[in-house]
């Protein structure tokens, strides 16, 4: 049984990767209770990831915070090699052109492969594909390892983590803030809005601004092929934005149709249509034969409006600290974000690798 303080200087609303990792790089500047809806951290969003490390996911805003995580990520173990190839059909050559165009000049390395060597890469490829670009960066991630370190991270500097803890009400209470829970009520002076999903649902609660925080649903589907997937086939992405897969142990197959349809915050389950749409656009871009589809799942990415993250202080109710709208980055750039959170709450000058970010361009002040 956790031991839960009356009163604590932070409370961070969500235990996922948002969450854990703020608390972790917190660390024992500030005593933090994290805040979990669930009978476990990271059930809807972290849980769910499709478990890829990429500097060009999520757009040139979101580049600088994925690179200056590399290193963390890197050295602790959490990246394996896997590289990307973002190809195009007949009609997708001006897409992939632009998306070229988009990270020209950046640190990012993309690498033209000609269409006569990209059925190298991508065994079985139908006709009609033309030129592709690698990415040889890109890696798989382990999710669950670095949710669990960050976790371990925040406990060891004295964090709490409350389960099973929904969030009913926030209210002011003198300078500070009480939070009623479905497990007790928590004083805090600093309530952190790393909600997910819900962020939008905690901003009401406490009176904060009304920034729109959508949650998109992404279905994934495993799936047995023959032949079996190569365990060196890329992650291959579609320069239409139509789907994206990727090789699992065993010679199985994870793949997306790069879906995003509105959703409510909830237990998101997988459509059959878009499964279906998954397999469909798969079956005509390669000629394997799918044997078996084993199972589908679907997570939750939550965007603000301009589809960049928020860090930062609410322009309305002082004390209430926004750090959402992560998408489906947030797993490959929470080291630097985890940094640049902590740095803004605490008061203190950006830290290596941050420096150079443009921290203001995350600012919940851009909606004022």
């Amino acid at each position: 049984m956790v031991l839960l303080p009356a009163h604590t200087d932070i409370a961070i609303i969500g235990a996922g990767m948002a969450g854990s990792s703020l608390a972790a790089e917190i660390g024992g500047a500030a005593r933090v209770v994290m805040i979990e809806g669930e009978d476990q951290p990271g059930y809807h969003a972290t849980g769910r990831s499709a478990a890829f490390w990429s500097e060009t996911y999520g757009g040139p805003a979101i580049q600088p915070l994925t690179s200056a995580s590399e290193a963390y990520l890197r050295d602790g173990g959490f990246l394996s090699p896997r590289s990307g190839l973002h190809i195009a059909g007949p009609d997708g050559m001006k897409a992939l052109a632009a998306f070229e165009q988009e990270f020209a000049g950046s640190a990012v390395r993309l690498d033209r492969v000609p269409a006569e060597a990209v059925p190298h890469r991508v065994p079985g490829l139908r006709a009609g594909h033309g030129d592709a670009l690698e990415e040889p960066t890109c890696a798989d991630i382990d999710v669950a390892a670095l949710h669990a370190h960050y976790l371990t991270r925040a406990r060891r500097a004295g964090a709490v983590l409350m389960t099973d803890a929904r969030v009913r009400a926030i209210v002011r209470e003198g300078s500070g803030w009480r939070l009623s829970t479905s497990s007790g009520d928590i004083l805090a002076d600093r309530v952190v809005n790393a909600a997910g999903a819900w962020a939008s649902e905690i901003a009401a609660l406490a009176g904060a601004a009304p920034i729109a925080i959508t949650p998109y649903r992404r279905t994934v589907v495993q799936l047995q092929v023959d032949p079996p997937a190569p365990a060196d086939l890329p992650l291959v992405m579609d320069a239409e934005e139509r789907f994206y897969f990727k090789p699992e142990a065993g010679g199985r197959l994870w793949l997306s149709p790069h879906d995003e349809t509105d959703s409510a915050a909830c237990d998101v389950a997988p459509e059959e249509l878009d499964v279906a749409i998954a397999i469909d656009r798969f079956e005509r871009f390669v000629d394997w034969r799918i044997v078996r589809r084993e199972y589908a799942w679907a997570g939750l990415r939550s965007f603000a409006p301009d589809r960049i993250p928020v860090y930062g202080f609410d322009s309305r109710e002082p004390g209430f600290f926004w750090f959402a709208g992560q998408g489906g980055f947030g797993i490959q750039t929470a080291p630097a974000a985890a940094v640049i959170g902590a740095a803004l709450i605490m008061g203190q000058a950006m830290p290596d690798p941050v420096q150079d970010i443009d921290v203001a361009r995350y600012s919940p002040s851009r909606f004022d």
